[in-house]
């Protein structure tokens, strides 16, 4: 706690300014018939006081002025709070979820002149989460620190380069403090480290710009990785182009999720040179979907879930995949497929004690599972 007190506050502009305007008005007057400089003297006091009441006699807690002197309660006009209320200390760090999501739907249109693809997804946000605590510090530079993963903590690390972007858009040089505790698979295709990037963005802005637009937020965002502006909202969204153009879309009928992660990870880059070289036979019906969530349509939404990522699988892995579909389905899954670009599969379930009865199934040595639910 700060107990210096600040060298002008409302308190003080209230005992100083009158006998201030007083006094500039006896020298003016008392000049007008001696000297012309204690005129100016007297017209500088008089506005020095004026100075220091338009600047200083504010509401100690939320800043905004209090009108004329001796005109005002014992409470701010604005924020309602007592004058004399001790001010507290600005907050300077905060906890924040970074929920992972779902692809419902993965369509490849085609590549762009730029070298990205075309892309067209239903996604999801699903309660399983990592935790992300931003931290202001004295000093300069962005610091991290990660539990639960063995994650790189400079740039390579989506969240501090999140933060990275935030200080250049927004020209704050301070000091930021990121600790990551991991619950989200990594190589996973549910946007962990996305997730992550996007928290830290809204950590921030709730410490630095209090005021700033989601729309700013996902301008900022897009620069950082292609998930993070959907990771920015969540929720049940189309997305479109790389990942970047956003629609929100009604909340999806509500299911639970068996998360299934193989115990190998999937190439994004070498996926993605793969599904240019095969024929998809199997694309999802984006608009199918999109009037299924509109309707709130559980079965129509269960029966158009597809990733043509599947079909750019190879060998043991295509195997797996198709394993751990067939056993969701099995077990009472509504839908079964890969998110993103894998390897974790998951299935969609009406109701809790069968999904969880899925997971144990699946569960062994080679097979991670764990029970979510649409948020």
């Amino acid at each position: 706690m700060n107990d210096k007190k600040p060298l002008m506050d409302y308190r003080r502009v209230q005992k100083l300014q009158t006998p201030l305007l007083l006094t500039g008005a006896l020298l003016s007057g008392v000049g007008t018939s001696v000297s012309v400089p204690l005129v100016i003297l007297g017209i500088a006091i008089m506005l020095f006081a004026i100075v220091i009441g338009v600047l200083y006699y504010r509401c100690p807690h939320c800043g905004r002025p209090l009108g004329r002197i001796g005109e005002g309660g014992a409470y701010c006009p604005h924020c309602g709070k007592a004058l004399n209320a001790p001010v507290e200390e600005p907050v300077r760090s905060i906890t924040v979820p970074a929920y992972a999501k779902l692809n419902l739907t993965l369509d490849i249109l085609g590549k762009r002149d730029d070298g990205y693809h075309e892309m067209q997804m239903v996604m999801q946000t699903v309660s399983l989460h990592d935790d992300v605590t931003v931290t202001l510090t004295d000093g300069k530079g962005i610091t991290c620190r990660v539990d639960g993963a063995a994650l790189p903590c400079d740039e390579r690390n989506l969240a501090v380069k999140a933060a990275r972007a935030f200080c250049e858009a927004m020209d704050y040089g301070g000091g930021i403090d990121i600790a990551l505790i991991k619950r989200i698979p990594s190589e996973a295709g549910m946007a962990g480290g996305s997730a992550d990037a996007a928290a830290v963005l809204r950590a921030l802005r709730e410490l630095v710009s209090p005021t700033l637009t989601d729309e700013r937020l996902e301008q900022i965002s897009a620069s950082v990785g292609s998930d993070v502006p959907f990771c920015i909202r969540g929720g049940t969204q189309l997305a479109e182009g790389r990942g970047e153009k956003l629609t929100v879309l009604k909340p999806a009928p509500r299911f639970f999720v068996a998360v299934c992660k193989p115990d190998f990870p999937i190439s994004t880059p070498a996926l993605f040179a793969r599904v240019d070289g095969v024929t998809i036979t199997d694309r999802p019906d984006t608009d199918a979907m999109l009037a299924a969530i509109e309707r709130g349509d559980a079965d129509t939404l269960c029966a158009n879930v597809r990733n043509v990522f599947e079909q750019a699988l190879e060998g043991e892995q295509r195997d797996c995949i198709e394993k751990i579909k067939h056993t969701l389905l099995l077990h009472g899954a509504k839908a079964a497929a890969m998110t993103g670009s894998g390897s974790v599969v998951f299935g969609l379930f009406s109701d809790e004690t069968s999904c969880r009865a899925a997971c144990d199934a699946l569960q062994s040595g080679s097979i991670q599972t764990l029970c979510t639910e649409f948020v």
